[in-house]
C-alpha cells in the first residue's frame, strides 16, 4: 500500500477507483466499501484509493462540542495497518484544517478527484456527504460524473450495515468493556498498537513481568479498567497475553496499558507491539498486599490458559 500525505506527492494511479471518509475502526461496513472498490478496480485493471482525514474533522470543526469528547477506535498507526491488511492500494491522508473544510463539493471533485487523481469511478456509502457544509451528496456527484466522464456508485444502506450506527455501537461496546460485541461489529479484533516500555518492576518481582504500552494518541479509545485476554504480536511470534488497563481520567495520554506474556519470558522492551483483544476477564480490584495480587493474577492467568485463541 502506498501512503501519501498530500495531493502533490501523488504520481500515476491507474484507473483510480476512489472513496473518501474517516474509516475509523476499519469495521465491517468499511470493508464492504473497500471490497466494492477492489471489485471495480480488478475489472478495469485499476487501483483502489481512499482519501481519509487527520485529525478527525469533528476535532477541527467542533473542538468544544461534538469533537471535544470524541474518542477514536484507531490511532493512525492502527488504521494504516488495518487498511493495508484489507488490501487497499493507495491511502491519501489529508491534513484536515478549517481552510480545507471550506473547499466546496464541486471544487473537491474537479480539483482533486479529477485533476489530481483522474478518478475513473467514485464509490460512496449510503447517505454520504462531502465538501463545505456537507453540501455534496450522491445526486450532486452523479450529475458531476455524467458531465465529466466518471462513474459513481452509492452502496445501499443494508449492504454496509448502517456504517454510522455501527461506529457508534463499536465505541459504546468498547466503553462498556464488551470486547466480544465490539469485535463482532469490527469483523476483527480490537487492537492497540504501540512501543513497549521497560517492564513493571513490582509485577516482575511476583512473577508477572509486564510491559507498559505507549498509547500514542490522546483521542485513542481505550476500554475501561480491568484485565483482558489478548494475543500479542511483535516479539518472535504471536503469544497469549494478559493485559491490564488503568485509565487516567485527567490525562488520557497517561492511561496505563500493560501486557504480560502468559506462556513466555521473552523480553519485549522497545518493540512495537500489537495487542489483539479477545475478552474482558474482570474489573479492576483493589489489593491489600502483593501476595493477594499474586494470587489474583494466578487466577486470571489460569482463565486465559483455558481460553481457545
Amino acid at each position: 500500500m502506498r501512503i501519501f500525505n498530500n495531493f502533490n506527492e501523488i504520481g500515476d494511479i491507474r484507473n483510480a477507483v476512489v472513496t473518501t471518509g474517516s474509516f475509523d475502526g476499519v469495521h465491517i461496513g468499511h470493508k464492504v466499501i473497500l471490497q466494492h472498490l477492489r471489485n471495480h478496480a480488478d475489472e478495469t485493471g485499476g487501483e483502489t484509493v481512499l482519501i481519509t482525514f487527520h485529525p478527525h474533522p469533528r476535532k477541527v470543526l467542533y473542538p468544544e462540542t461534538a469533537g471535544k469528547g470524541l474518542f477514536l477506535i484507531n490511532s493512525q498507526r492502527e488504521k494504516i495497518y488495518l487498511l493495508e491488511k484489507a488490501g487497499l492500494d493507495n491511502l491519501i491522508i489529508v491534513d484536515f484544517t478549517v481552510e480545507f473544510s471550506k473547499i466546496t463539493s464541486v471544487e473537491f471533485v474537479k480539483n482533486i478527484l479529477l485533476n489530481k487523481l483522474h478518478a475513473r469511478k467514485i464509490i460512496i456509502g449510503f447517505n454520504h456527504h462531502f465538501g463545505h457544509n456537507r453540501e455534496g451528496d450522491y445526486e450532486a456527484l452523479r450529475k458531476l460524473g455524467s458531465e465529466n466522464g466518471f462513474g459513481v456508485e452509492e452502496i445501499p444502506e443494508q449492504d454496509i450495515h448502517n456504517e454510522s450506527v455501527s461506529s457508534t455501537k463499536i465505541r459504546q461496546s468498547l466503553l462498556e468493556g464488551n470486547i466480544q460485541k465490539a469485535n463482532a461489529y469490527l469483523d476483527h479484533f480490537y487492537i492497540v498498537m504501540g512501543p513497549a516500555k521497560p517492564s513493571n518492576i513490582m509485577l516482575a518481582e511476583i512473577g508477572f513481568p509486564s510491559y507498559p504500552i505507549q498509547v500514542e494518541e490522546d483521542c485513542k479509545l481505550v476500554p475501561p479498567n480491568g484485565v483482558y485476554a489478548v494475543t500479542v504480536n511483535g516479539g518472535s511470534q504471536a503469544r497469549k497475553g494478559m493485559c491490564f488497563i488503568r485509565k487516567n481520567q485527567e490525562s488520557p495520554i497517561d492511561t496505563l496499558v500493560e501486557v504480560h506474556l502468559t506462556e513466555s519470558d521473552e523480553q519485549l522492551e522497545n518493540k512495537v507491539l500489537s495487542l489483539y483483544f479477545h475478552k474482558r476477564l474482570r474489573e479492576e480490584k483493589t489489593m491489600t498486599s502483593l501476595e493477594d495480587l499474586k494470587k489474583q493474577l494466578q487466577i486470571d492467568k489460569s482463565q486465559i490458559d483455558e481460553l481457545i485463541f
